[in-house]
């Protein structure tokens, strides 16, 4: 009868650990907690650009007849009425000295009509076709001069030279092209941009105040002069649904050179954004989610709406506010439905670590 009392403790007291060890499983999880968070920042955003000289031509010949000098290199650098190249004169050097025996001949019969004009043995209306007859002729000089002139092309303004096209010896026809010449003092950089994102520039951006912007070089390096946007093209792309702008970059050393290409970085900045951690933020499908945390500290999976992605974190527009709890870390830990211990961090503290450009 003794052993019956005994046989309940024990059981009693197996039965009191195994609920105090249940009691123990059925502990609530603790995990990091934060806010969104509302602050000024801003937005860098990337367009593809193409890299053009301020002056770029192409250089051709106006005369005909065979390429006799060359004075220049390719990639020389030239000063503005530089000899570049000479055409072969001959031909028109004797049409100038033709030009010039002409003009001489009419000379000479206008001053004998007009010695005997002033004699009135001819007549006025002769003195006068004696004066346009030398007219006639000084014109014809001045075109063979002209023609010759042209033989010997010059570099119209300060430029770097571009291919040779053509060789000494070659002949050469009336607008055969020769080379380029590009003036890579000052650089065009053209660039599309959305029409939505047109019309936030022209809502936001100063009147008289160019839109500064920089260049992401080939290379992955931002060009070390800063560029500015001077001019927006007058129509829109109805294809692409894009509007071009060009910026202007200011080229002393002459790093940049004509047909290059790169991105154009332009910060827009945004004033009172709301920003989500992108750690804190999971995707199903093509939609992207948090998890919020209610005040029984229940997890419910809550779709948001990105508007931009900035290093770490997302802009969001809609899904969750300020005032919302978003689970920060352990994802994968929970699911919907999921009752946690909430260890709340200040969205300053979050921020703090992440790297989130100031405005």
């Amino acid at each position: 009868m003794s052993r019956f009392p005994m046989s309940v403790a024990v059981l009693a007291a197996l039965g009191f650990s195994a609920c105090h060890h249940e009691v123990h499983e059925e502990e609530k999880p603790k995990f990091l907690v934060t806010s969104p968070i509302r602050k000024a920042t801003e937005l860098t955003r990337e367009y593809v650009a193409q890299v053009r000289a301020i002056q770029h031509i192409e250089v051709r010949a106006l005369e005909r007849g065979y390429l006799q000098g060359s004075f220049v290199d390719e990639g020389q650098s030239v000063k503005a009425g530089q000899r570049m190249f000479q055409i072969m004169p001959l031909i028109y050097q004797a049409e100038v000295q033709k030009a010039q025996a002409e003009l001489e001949r009419s000379e000479i019969e206008y001053n004998n009509t007009k010695i005997l004009a002033d004699k009135s043995v001819v007549s006025p209306n002769e003195l006068a076709l004696g004066k346009a007859n030398y007219n006639k002729a000084l014109a014809q000089l001045s075109l063979a001069n002209t023609h010759r002139g042209l033989t010997e092309i010059c570099a119209p303004f300060n430029g770097i030279m571009g291919r040779f096209q053509a060789r000494l010896g070659s002949l050469i026809g009336e607008g055969d092209l020769l080379t380029s010449l590009s003036d890579n003092s000052t650089m065009w950089v053209y660039f599309n941009v959305a029409e939505s994102e047109y019309l936030t520039y022209k809502a936001e951006a100063p009147p008289d105040k160019p839109l500064p912007v920089k260049l992401l070089m080939a290379n992955g390096k931002v060009f070390e002069q800063p560029g500015t946007v001077q001019t927006i093209e007058a129509d829109f792309n109805n294809e692409t649904g894009t509007i071009a702008f060009r910026a202007t970059f200011p080229n002393p050393h002459g790093l940049l050179r004509h047909g290059e290409t790169g991105k154009i970085l332009m910060s827009v900045p945004i004033e009172d954004a709301l920003i989500v951690p992108q750690k804190a933020t999971f995707d199903v499908l093509d939609k992207k989610f948090v998890f919020v945390v209610d005040d029984q500290n229940t997890v419910h999976s809550q779709p948001i709406t990105v508007v931009a992605e900035l290093p770490q974190v997302y802009l969001v527009s809609g899904g969750v506010d300020e005032h919302a709890r978003i689970l920060l870390e352990g994802l994968r830990k929970v699911h919907e439905g999921s009752v946690i211990e909430p260890n709340f961090q200040q969205p300053g503290e979050v921020l703090a670590h992440l790297e989130v450009p100031s405005e």
